[in-house]
């Protein structure tokens, strides 16, 4: 069975990268509402007057190089320079990671030693201080060198939001208190477990 998971934070990149979906698909499916309309055999002067392709396009066929003048030019590259580096960006966050596999972290280096922690050791502080927030059923943590991911089952749905923004508290004090680094502590929802309520007769 799939689980719906909620994240406690949301990354801009995938807000930006859902607007511009949007709007994409709105223009498709406008000037697919006028091919049909054409196929449908509507007037194309009507058409025109509302989507107004016919006048771009003889707009664009009409144009010369004596009409591309230096203030043109600049707007047309500055344009094209701020699409590049949008789009690229928003294309890079969406290749998949290459997966690394974990390391321990060393927290202390000198000439008697080094003092390194075990990954599991820091998920297991982040499970335990998961697990002492009322509400919180089961947790388990996973640690990945810069960032730390604890994706618990809760209870009950209520006031969902706090709940998470307090584990997320709790595993950050909980990291502090064993005087480990801070790390970026994403909370997951990914289950919800409703008590059973027993009526004695």
């Amino acid at each position: 069975m799939l689980r719906q998971r909620l994240r406690a934070r949301s990354s801009r990149a995938a807000q930006l990268g859902r607007v511009v979906t949007v709007l994409v698909a709105l223009a498709l499916i406008w000037y697919g509402a006028m091919l049909v309309l054409l196929a449908l055999k509507a007037s194309p002067g009507s058409i025109n007057s509302v989507s107004g392709y016919r006048t771009a396009f003889d707009f664009l066929t009409g144009l010369t190089p004596a009409d591309a003048g230096s203030h043109t030019r600049l707007i047309v590259g500055l344009s094209g320079l701020a699409a590049f580096v949008v789009f690229g960006y928003l294309a890079l966050t969406q290749l998949p990671r290459p997966y690394l596999a974990r390391g321990d972290l060393r927290l202390a280096e000198g000439e008697r030693g080094a003092v390194d922690v075990e990954p599991r050791a820091i998920e297991r502080a982040a499970e335990a201080a998961a697990l002492g927030r009322p509400g919180v059923v089961d947790a388990a943590g996973r640690y990945g060198g810069e960032d730390l991911t604890v994706n618990v089952t809760v209870g009950h749905a209520r006031e969902l939001p706090d709940l998470l923004r307090g584990v997320q508290r709790d595993v950050r004090a909980a990291l502090d208190q064993h005087g480990l680094p801070p790390v970026a502590v994403d909370v997951t929802l990914t289950g919800l477990e409703r008590t059973q309520r027993r009526e004695l007769s």
